[in-house]
């Protein structure tokens, strides 16, 4: 019986033993002609055969190889990155700093992006083993069970970004969105606000948001003499700063008093602003805005826009660092490494 995958060894060049076209006709008992043929033109097999061949695929997670060339010295210098979005600037420094330490290495990034969708992130994932990745990093660390089915096969090194999961596939590098949300919000009932309100995008979109969200809730039940006042935009609102807008409208027809909106992003920090500007309400003074990420939107020289930094580029950095010592057979130190959140108070709030 063909052996699917067979881990790496310690204090030696990490090997990828995919499964190959071989190890499927093994299983079936045919050859490999039939196992091509079945893969490419499955009209042309008998029902019988295909149903065998297809069972050996399922059992042994065989992925098409598109790149049969690095079967050879099981090395194809890529390292793949599934990234939530490249809307507004959100992983844009973590990718870059992924990226350059990448390359300083001798090694490529491929991207896609799974617009938050744990489906769609399966199915690229599929996509992307074919190019027969050295190592995989992901900004997501929410999964379907057949994603998880395929990375356990594949027994690439993995790294989740942009949040500390309990259990990590692999390993991850970030922090606390939890944490970052309690922080923030503590730092804005300290400067005066009273009644602060959340705006997030529309709901389920982002786990990570939840956690932020999660946080702003146990400040406020602790401290605050009303109910958390969190908003999601509508599912029509797919832009981040329309949803920014549209929460602002939202919160200030539910809760008139409401004195500071703490939001999910800058780029959501933009549209409340916006939209404050548009009704013609000054900020901070009759509505503080604040925002997270620490976007180039946000600075002085922008918005000035109070705001929760985050180390993206380290964040992108570390995660390089950690497939390039997997993939020669290291074992890092830490499997969660935590780089922290700074809440930079500017004039918004």
């Amino acid at each position: 019986m063909a052996t699917p995958l067979s881990p790496t060894t310690k204090g030696a060049k990490a090997r990828t033993n995919w499964v190959t076209m071989e190890d499927v006709a093994i299983r079936a008992q045919v050859s490999k002609i039939t196992v091509s043929r079945v893969l490419r033109a499955p009209e042309k097999v008998r029902a019988e055969t295909r149903e065998r061949v297809l069972a050996a695929v399922r059992d042994l997670g065989y992925v098409p190889d598109d790149a049969a060339g690095a079967l050879t010295t099981r090395s194809s210098k890529i390292v793949a990155a599934l990234i939530s979005t490249l809307e507004g600037s959100t992983f844009a420094s973590t990718v870059d700093g992924l990226s350059r330490n990448l390359r300083a290495a001798g090694y490529q990034l491929l991207l896609a992006t799974t617009d938050y969708s744990p489906e769609r992130e399966a199915e690229i994932l599929s996509m992307l083993l074919r190019q027969r990745p050295d190592g995989l990093v992901m900004t997501s660390s929410h999964h379907t069970a057949d994603a998880l089915a395929l990375l356990k096969r594949a027994q690439i090194p993995v790294v989740e970004l942009w949040e500390l999961p309990p259990k990590p596939i692999d390993s991850s590098v970030g922090f606390s969105n939890f944490g970052a949300g309690k922080a923030m919000t503590g730092f804005l009932l300290d400067r005066g606000y009273r009644r602060p309100a959340f705006i997030g995008p529309r709901a389920g979109i982002d786990g990570r948001v939840k956690s932020r969200s999660e946080g702003y809730a146990a400040v406020v039940s602790e401290r605050a003499a009303f109910p958390p006042r969190i908003i999601t935009a509508p599912e029509a609102v797919t832009s981040l700063t329309d949803g920014g807008a549209s929460g602002l409208v939202t919160a200030l027809e539910r809760w008139p008093d409401t004195d500071c909106v703490f939001c999910s992003s800058d780029s959501v920090a933009l549209g409340a602003i916006s939209e404050a500007r548009r009704r013609n309400l000054r900020v901070p003074e009759d509505i503080a805005v604040a925002g997270y990420g620490d976007f180039d939107l946000a600075g002085n020289s922008g918005l000035e826009l109070t705001t929760v930094r985050i180390a993206g580029t380290e964040i992108g950095e570390r995660a390089a660092e950690l497939i390039l010592q997997r993939m020669q057979g290291e074992r890092p130190q830490h499997k969660s490494i935590d780089v922290g959140f700074e809440v930079v108070p500017r004039a918004s709030a």
